[in-house]
């Protein structure tokens, strides 16, 4: 897990990827952080992305750093617990605190419940990662 937050960090923004009704939907994101060992992301009750993560929550990651990219695929499920929005607001504060606080009844957290991260590379063999 250490490893994929690290790539995901360093790639800035990443890509995410729901489906609504079919037609899939891409995003640039780029807040993340790991609580109770499984990884996170945060978004606004508002948006269609979290409306698409509740009706269907298998979603994917993509980013690109250094001449390499990672897929992260799985499920997720809303996290409505205080305690994980803290610990994403902490571990993003730079970029988050200007959008949200932990209790603006607007930022929401979602955690992958289950999920596989590669990283690829033109010239080595890819490393997969399951949690």
């Amino acid at each position: 897990m250490d490893e994929v937050m690290k790539y995901l960090k360093d790639c800035g923004t990443f890509y995410l990827g729901t489906c609504e009704d079919g037609q899939p939907r891409v995003r640039p994101f780029g807040a993340v952080c790991v609580y109770e060992d499984k990884l996170y992301i945060v978004t606004n009750n508002t948006k269609d992305v979290y409306r698409q993560m509740l009706k269907n929550p298998k979603i994917e990651i993509c980013g690109m750093s250094k001449g390499t990219w990672i897929r992260v695929t799985g499920e997720v499920i809303l996290d409505e617990r205080r305690e994980a929005r803290v610990v994403m607001m902490e571990e993003n504060k730079a970029s988050l605190s200007k959008r949200y606080t932990v209790d603006d009844n607007l930022m929401v957290v979602f955690c992958f419940t289950k999920g596989t991260a590669t990283i690829y590379s033109f010239t080595d063999q890819p490393k997969t990662y399951t949690f």
